[in-house]
């Protein structure tokens, strides 16, 4: 036999086995198939049921931002973000209303939408929640309020409120000023001339400070506030308002700014105009939050002293959820603890341990 009558051979006897195949054991490939393919979508199916309760299982907190006006804002997020971590069991919703109420509205609508497990809120301003609080309510979800307060006539609209006694805050400056005025050797009767840059008027932190100092001005009877006006919490309209009052007025004595980056612009201003401020200038600077930049012009000489109000909620709200996830009580307010800042203490060690 040739080789090529050899390979026809050899192929005609590979084709019967294959046309074999074909109609004997090859009859299974079907049903085979369709297990292997049921196999991959049952896991598939697993996959994402695993997945699904796996998302379930977090909580999912929504939390409307007012902005990110300041240092202390920055540090109040952060705060936040570095707490509601996937790795603690928690999907975190963030939004920025860049100091609108009515993003923030629109945000906590859209929380309820989205059937979030917690709405977390600090309030641009104090007023106009109830209508939508009560949507919140409606749906079952606790709001838990951060840094500020609001004013509603029905408090059972949010769960809790972690933040700073504002009034206890502006009581601080005012007994810090006391204290001040007369390690200066200033005489009881001479008269003092203040002026306040308020933060955005209407907010608690804004309210509470002003009527927390305005609490010791009225036991000082040489206390002289003459104007107050709203920086917004902000450095650049901080510094506005300040070069309108040093235009105003020639005899100041003391800027209360109600934050401290109001009162870094009030610095600038106070500077540009070729006067001096800080324990060794003519006029004091008394300012809240105690942000590090804070401690800088503290050190520089700046700033006399700064009420610390903590910006560090988020653990302290994490707490608030982990207990009403076990079907526990919590306390209505929470005030997180403060303290102030001045010139006379090591600054330096202090600014080095501090997180903000």
């Amino acid at each position: 036999m040739s080789k090529r009558g050899l390979g026809l051979f050899v192929s005609a006897i590979m084709l019967t086995m294959l046309a074999l195949t074909g109609c004997g054991g090859g009859a299974k490939a079907p049903e085979e198939s369709k297990a292997v393919e049921s196999s991959a979508e049952q896991k598939s199916e697993e996959a994402k049921t695993e997945e699904s309760k796996q998302a379930k299982e977090k909580i999912v907190v929504g939390y409307a931002q007012v902005g990110a006006e300041s240092d202390w804002r920055t540090a109040n997020t952060e705060s936040f973000k570095s707490t509601f971590v996937p790795e603690n069991g928690y999907e975190l919703i963030f939004n920025d209303a860049q100091q609108k109420q009515e993003n923030q509205i629109k945000a906590i609508r859209d929380f309820i939408q989205q059937e979030v497990d917690y709405i977390v809120l600090a309030p641009v301003v104090e007023t106009g929640w109830d209508t939508v609080l009560q949507e919140a309510k409606d749906a079952g979800i606790p709001v838990i309020l951060s840094d500020r307060m609001i004013k509603t006539s029905d408090d059972s609209l949010y769960t809790a409120l972690v933040c700073g006694d504002f009034i206890k805050e502006g009581e601080t400056a005012g007994h810090w000023l006391e204290d001040y005025i007369k390690l200066k050797g200033k005489n009881h009767d001479e008269k003092i001339n203040i002026v306040t840059l308020q933060g955005t008027i209407g907010a608690s932190a804004q309210v509470g400070r002003t009527d927390g100092f305005a609490n010791i001005l009225a036991k000082n009877s040489n206390w002289n506030m003459l104007a107050k006006q709203t920086g917004e919490f902000t450095q650049s309209k901080g510094q506005e308002v300040m070069e309108s009052f040093l235009k105003q007025f020639d005899d100041i004595d003391v800027v209360v700014a109600e934050n401290d980056n109001m009162a870094f612009g009030a610095i600038d201003a106070i500077k540009a105009a070729g006067k001096t401020c800080g324990p060794e200038g003519e006029i004091t600077v008394i300012s809240y939050d105690a942000v590090k930049a804070a401690f800088d012009a503290m050190i520089a000489g700046d700033l006399n002293a700064s009420i610390e109000c903590s910006p560090l909620h988020g653990p302290r709200v994490a707490e608030i959820i982990q207990k009403l996830e076990k079907g526990e009580t919590v306390e209505k307010i929470q005030y997180v603890d403060e303290s102030y800042f001045d010139t006379s203490m090591d600054l330096e060690k202090i600014k080095s341990e501090r997180a903000y």
